[in-house]
């Protein structure tokens, strides 16, 4: 028994499309509408998998009418393709390879019956297909129109192309994916947004992005708070799921310390993903306690009074997007090509209008010639054409920017330097105040740096100030002072030595040595004259002789001194029977006393000059404020040698006052010298330690203070007693009462 048997194929139609006819028809397959398709157990009709509830996506309804206005702008305008109109026919996608692969084959069958690869009437020649927004719809329609070699325009994310036959017949409207990378590290740069986030989606793409991303990024000193990604979204009962990653994800965000993320991934997950993120971002704005969007527990969220205009722009986009700037750009680029194409074929044509579509019909192919030559500016003045690599040539915009803080910490202030700390990107840091004496002039500086020797830091310790030069001046209240002083005692010793010359003859100015007085006192004036060369600015000459005079002057002051008290030693040994020091005693000892414990010091001193001598010099380092304009000593050893020199014959003089102090009373100048001596060495000891504790012109100072103060305490002690005698009682200064004998 044989029956007919009848094939019943129920021809598949996609639901959402858009068409309209024309001369030309320029195809479209673009995801509008996302449905989510149960898991197939192959229990049922594959069709019957779709969800009742479709998602739009109203940002892609934009890419549609950017399509139809480009399409309504050409056909208005006469100097494109005159003669010639285009139409669109658009379908959706679903972002589902099944219904893009079905898309693609209505392309080459008729508007109203499918019937794949046959064409019941020449009006409707597709001259071209533009695809997007998400990458698999191109890689899925380049398997079946690549085999007739139609253009394909894509507007979206690139596609991973194995076969390199496929990329020959595509052309995509959006600069190259490594300079779209470029193009946003430069961004961050420029902004310096260093600590930033980066959500990528789990694919290929995503992937390949997130290489080159984390290597070129870090090289460029961009640090990363969290690294997230988004799963891929394939079946409804995974839905739930799915959602809860991306509020985890939107947690992450939210509670992050970065201002900056960098997501990349599709339209369809970027979609859902802005959903969450407003539901988020609102929860926040109102302060909501419960931010779980999907707990069946929550409390009504809103109160009716929210407004729109809180959220942020980028939340609710309504302007031109850079995708449908990309579309727009594809309707021109094909226009343009197309006229090229007829122009260039114009002589083969016998009709009008049927010419053209017969034309196209059989020859749609050639078009690749002219759509790669493809030159033009479009209505906002820019220049359109393809590289070699048929991507279209040009950069990005950026729009609408604000210029948030994105960091993993404030930045360091001026006056502080980074310090890394222990476990964390080299992006996130301590601030530390600079050591003294450094400063910081930019914010986020790796080491605080010393300012010029010329300069110091401000208390701040931001910018160095130019130091002021200091040295001990006769206009300021201690150069005034010690210069009075000065003046004073050698006004004193000039009255002394007046008085001494005066009375000459009496018998307690001849009992003491007449001679070495007078040259006890001269050296006594001028060591406190000589304090005039430490005071007021250094130059050549007052560091030429301050100190070589100096020691000069007390080493024969104290040569003075020296030779008064061994005279005296010498003549009480010389009154003792059978002495031999008679002959020792007399002017001429005292003499040789002088002069050569003198002529020591000078030749140490000439040497010292003729050498390494003492120049004008400014100390930049003992003040951190001043730059100190001081005499530069040449020599150091030479000045601790004159120095030895002068505690030498102070050490000598001492120790021969001493041992006359109990010499009878009438010759006892040596108590006096001794005491004088005693002062003499207080003073100098006291100077060492307190001119090594004292920085600047204070040092000076404390010099020229020990120069007077020693000087004094010779002057006082030793010449005072003779003075009250010779002036006030002039009774006492008589021979019988200066002469006694011993006991």
């Amino acid at each position: 028994m044989c029956y007919d048997a009848k094939c019943m194929m129920d021809n598949p139609s996609i639901k959402y499309k858009s068409y309209h006819s024309g001369d030309l028809i320029i195809g479209g397959i673009i995801s509008l509408i996302y449905m989510m398709s149960n898991l197939v157990t192959f229990k049922r009709l594959p069709s019957e998998e779709l969800l009742d509830d479709p998602i739009l996506l109203q940002q892609n309804f934009l890419h549609i009418l950017s399509l139809i206005f480009a399409v309504k702008e050409i056909n208005e305008n006469p100097q494109i393709l005159p003669n010639i109109t285009l139409g669109f026919g658009i379908s959706n996608s679903y972002f589902m390879a099944t219904w893009t692969y079905l898309a693609s084959m209505e392309l080459l069958s008729s508007h109203d019956r499918f019937v794949p690869n046959y064409k019941c009437t020449i009006h409707q020649n597709s001259v071209c297909v533009i695809a997007g927004p998400n990458s698999h719809n191109s890689q899925v329609m380049a398997d079946i129109l690549s085999i007739y070699k139609i253009p394909q325009f894509i507007y979206g994310s690139a596609p991973v192309m194995d076969n390199l036959i496929h990329t020959a017949f595509i052309y995509q409207m959006f600069p190259n994916e490594h300079l779209q990378i470029t193009g946003i590290l430069q961004l961050l740069l420029y902004f310096k947004w260093i600590w930033i986030g980066i959500i990528f989606q789990e694919n290929e793409i995503g992937e390949r992005f997130l290489r080159e991303v984390l290597l070129r990024f870090s090289q460029n000193g961009i640090c990363f708070d969290y690294i997230k990604e988004f799963p891929t979204i394939a079946f409804s009962n995974e839905m739930g799921e799915q959602i809860n990653n991306f509020v985890k994800v939107c947690k992450v965000i939210m509670r992050s310390t970065s201002s900056v993320v960098i997501v990349y991934c599709e339209n369809q997950v970027m979609a859902l993903f802005r959903m969450i993120s407003v539901s988020e971002y609102w929860e926040a704005t109102v302060e909501r306690k419960d931010k779980s969007i999907l707990s069946p527990k929550s409390e009504k969220r809103c109160t009716g009074e929210e407004k729109l205009e809180t959220l942020p722009d980028s939340v609710f986009e309504l302007s031109m997007t850079g995708q449908s700037y990309s579309i727009y750009n594809a309707v021109y680029a094909v226009a343009h090509g197309v006229q090229a194409f007829l122009t260039y074929h114009s002589k083969h044509r016998s009709a009008a209008d049927s010419g053209k579509q017969k034309l196209f019909s059989h020859h749609v192919w050639k078009l690749h010639r002219y759509l790669k030559k493809v030159s033009f500016n479009n209505s906002c003045g820019e220049n359109i054409f393809f590289d070699q690599n048929g991507k279209v040539a040009f950069g990005f915009d950026i729009i609408n920017w604000t210029q948030p803080l994105s960091l993993c910490n404030d930045h360091c202030s001026l006056g502080f330097s980074k310090i890394k700390i222990e476990g964390k990107p080299f992006c996130c840091y301590k601030c530390l105040r600079c050591p003294e004496g450094k400063i910081a002039n930019q914010t986020d500086l790796d080491d605080c740096f010393s300012c010029p020797k010329e300069h110091y830091p401000n208390m701040d310790q931001t910018l160095c100030i130019n130091k002021h030069t200091v040295f001990l001046s006769y206009k300021e209240p201690l150069g005034i002072t010690l210069t009075s002083v000065a003046f004073f005692f050698s006004f004193i010793s000039a009255v002394v030595l007046g008085i001494f010359i005066k009375h000459q003859d009496t018998p307690i100015v001849k009992a003491n040595n007449r001679n070495l007085t007078y040259v006890l006192l001269i050296a006594l004036l001028f060591s406190f004259l000589c304090v005039l060369l430490f005071i007021g600015q250094p130059d050549q000459v007052k560091c030429f002789m301050r100190q070589t005079a100096f020691g000069i002057i007390f080493s024969i002051a104290l040569s003075c001194i020296l030779g008064k008290t061994t005279i005296v030693v010498l003549a009480f040994m010389a009154t003792k029977p059978g002495s031999k020091m008679r002959k020792w005693v007399g002017k001429r000892l005292a003499n040789v006393i002088v002069l050569s414990c003198s002529t020591v010091q000078i030749t140490i001193c000439s040497i010292w000059l003729a050498t390494s001598p003492p120049f004008p010099d400014s100390d930049m380092n003992s003040m951190p404020d001043e730059i100190l304009l001081e005499c530069n000593e040449g020599s150091a050893i030479m000045f601790y040698i004159v120095l030895g020199y002068m505690g030498f014959l102070t050490a000598i003089s001492f120790m021969v006052a001493f041992l006359a102090r109990k010499l009878p009373d009438s010759f006892n100048e040596a108590k006096f010298i001794t005491f004088s001596m005693f002062v003499f060495c207080s003073v100098w000891l006291l100077f060492v330690p307190t001119y090594l504790s004292t920085k600047g012109k204070y040092m000076v100072a404390v010099e020229i203070f020990s120069i007077l103060a020693s000087a004094a305490g010779l002057l006082g002690c030793i010449f005072s007693p003779k003075c009250f005698i010779i002036v006030l009682r002039p009774d006492l200064n008589r021979k019988q009462l200066l002469v006694k004998k011993p006991k």
